[in-house]
């Protein structure tokens, strides 16, 4: 084959700037996020980090988690949350930039969310609830969750989500309101660890993760649009151990101090003293409007 054949192939080949590095992590629930002041991904989406099970590791021990099926976690707003069931344990943490870059490689912070995952016999006797697991969608439901040894369950706002005391911790959730309000005025957010929260989720969008055995720690909601006028929030919930939260106003993140994972939450959405829904307004005034109308053919 001649030189002129081989070059378009060879020139496909690029050789990127990369590092590996070996993490070793206890038992527990983490999350690997980027530091802060990182350097924005170019067009080739690098820099960036992918998160997996180190060489090594026996399988089932390490489960990763991120935004990518891959374990990609980009180069700037990426994270990954990695449960350890038996440690220690590795994963490895490769990065990758543009050949001859002049920029560090990005750097990662670690935060612990929750401890050790294992629990004893005497605890999964205690988190066997009078609750039905539901497959979801379900379509009446105005709640559904995720919770750990239970499956996927709903409920109506109004009452609780979750079985408080039961030690079972809540995966990820969805809010669908039927009645008081649009699904379109409401939006949530899930507790990841201490300050940091998951983006925002609208009304029907399910927030967390299911079947990964990674609690969520809290959440956050509140109301937007007409139905920030005439409603409001208010949160009540429960924690694994023990502690408790609430009636609080739902505009604040709910968490524990000892950011233990979430069980149970109480949902309710208020009406405000003297509002009423700008639908429930426009007919009352067409109606007045049409009665002084009569009132002047009658008059005529």
């Amino acid at each position: 084959m001649s030189k002129t054949a081989e070059a378009p192939t060879q020139n496909r080949v690029i050789d990127l700037k990369s590092g590996a590095h070996m993490m070793v992590l206890d038992a527990g629930i983490f999350c690997i996020f980027h530091a802060a002041g990182q350097q924005d991904p170019g067009p080739s989406g690098l820099p960036g980090i992918r998160i997996s099970r180190a060489p090594g590791t026996p399988p089932g021990i390490v489960t990763v988690s991120t935004f990518e099926e891959d374990g990609w976690i980009g180069g700037a707003n990426g994270a990954a949350l990695v449960r350890v069931t038996r440690g220690p344990a590795a994963v490895l943490v490769t990065t990758y930039q543009e050949p001859g870059s002049p920029h560090d490689a990005p750097k990662l912070q670690v935060a612990q969310l929750a401890g050790p995952t294992s629990v004893s016999p005497a605890s999964v006797a205690v988190a066997q609830p009078a609750q039905k697991a539901a497959p979801l969608p379900i379509e009446a439901a105005e709640i559904s969750a995720h919770v750990q040894r239970v499956g996927d369950v709903a409920a109506p706002i109004g009452e609780w989500m979750g079985t408080p005391g039961s030690q079972s911790w809540i995966e990820g959730f969805a809010i669908a309101p039927k009645n008081s309000i649009p699904a379109s005025d409401i939006e949530y957010q899930a507790v990841l660890g201490k300050g940091w929260l998951s983006p925002w989720s609208e009304g029907g969008q399910y927030c967390g993760s299911r079947g990964m055995a990674l609690p969520i720690l809290g959440l956050r909601v509140r109301l937007k649009g007409a139905s920030a006028e005439t409603h409001h929030i208010r949160l009540s919930s429960t924690f694994t151990d023990g502690s408790r939260l609430g009636p609080l106003d739902g505009t604040d993140a709910l968490e524990a101090e000892s950011l233990a994972p979430l069980e149970a939450f109480l949902l309710e959405i208020i009406p405000n003293a003297g509002a009423e829904a700008p639908a429930a307004k426009r007919p009352r005034a067409k109606s007045v409007k049409a009665a002084a109308k009569s009132k002047a053919d009658a008059a005529d």
